[in-house]
């Protein structure tokens, strides 16, 4: 069986190919272009040849890939056109189709030399499904890492997100000297309320004080998390000592408004909470761990002292 001819060869093989080529001469016009741009242009190869680049697709007049053509042509230097400048140069869509959604585009320059003449081949490559891979996979890690930042039983943020929260807004307070409070809580006889309900009812008692809770914190800088257990946290930025306190009345009185049932070996009839106040100070209240005990002590104080109430801090 013969050979098929070289340039017959070479055609079949360029028409197959699964990307696009284009090959302009040193004024910048089409002297090749091949089956894949032309199902992906609407435009055949024998209407774009002889046509100057602009002339085939007067909006690159400016752009990006005019100049890196005529630097290819003048310089003899290739070039890859930065995907981050312009994804979508030429208006090229799913093969057939002609409209909608442009494809994503990765374009490259060679400049070659036939005879005495000089040549630059245009290669276009569909990369709409590589983006949108890595835009899934973008997506999915920020999912995973909004995920390990929210409690799963109740929604707000957990124990690592107010860990971080707590660093972030104490540094700030410490360059702007700004003030910062703190608010530690507690369900009052928690256990008595889980060892009469059980822990699917317990879990509904939390998941429904952290939606309480949460719902009184306004501002979008404030930070309502679960500090573990039937411990709830707060981190309250801008907030003075005198502020916090007020904050914290207002949680506490409307968690003992919704009138929760306790437990019957509970302190209270109704499902309340104890909350302790610390605010940061430059001098004693300045780190995490400093104003963290501040916090836990005035909780430990309005436990002793008969839950249901709130405690502001001091130094240890």
């Amino acid at each position: 069986m013969p050979f098929m001819q070289e340039s017959t060869l070479y055609g079949r093989v360029l028409g197959l190919a699964n990307l696009g080529l284009m090959v302009l001469d040193t004024g910048q016009r089409i002297v090749f272009w091949n089956q894949w741009l032309a199902s992906r242009s609407g435009m055949a190869a024998s209407r774009v040849q002889g046509l100057t680049l602009l002339e085939a697709f007067p909006e690159l007049e400016g752009q990006r890939i005019e100049q890196s053509v005529h630097t290819a042509l003048s310089s003899n230097l290739p070039a890859v056109l930065p995907q981050n400048q312009n994804r979508a140069p030429f208006p090229l869509f799913a093969a057939g189709t002609w409209g909608g959604e442009r494809i994503e585009q990765a374009v490259s320059m060679t400049p070659f030399t036939e005879g005495k003449e000089r040549f630059c081949l245009v290669e276009v490559v569909d990369v709409s499904n590589t983006v949108g891979r890595e835009r899934q996979l973008r997506g999915q890690a920020e999912a995973l890492r909004a995920q390990s930042y929210v409690d799963g039983l109740t929604g707000i943020a957990n124990r690592r997100h107010f860990d971080v929260a707590l660093d972030r807004e104490l540094r700030r307070a410490q360059r702007q000297d700004a003030p910062l409070s703190l608010l530690l809580m507690d369900i009052d006889s928690f256990k008595a309320y889980n060892d009469h309900f059980g822990h699917q009812q317990g879990d509904a008692c939390l998941t429904l004080v952290a939606e309480a809770f949460a719902s009184r914190l306004q501002r979008p800088a404030d930070l309502a998390a679960r500090y573990g257990g039937e411990e709830f946290a707060a981190v309250l930025p801008d907030t003075t000592p005198e502020q916090a306190s007020q904050h914290a009345e207002v949680i506490r009185a409307y968690v003992e408004s919704l009138k929760m049932a306790h437990a019957p070996k509970a302190v209270h009839p109704h499902v309340t909470l104890s909350i302790g106040v610390a605010s940061f100070d430059k001098e004693r209240l300045h780190d995490a761990k400093s104003l963290l005990e501040a916090a836990d002590r005035a909780l430990y104080i309005a436990k002793r002292e008969g839950r249901n109430r709130v405690v502001v801090g001091e130094p240890d």
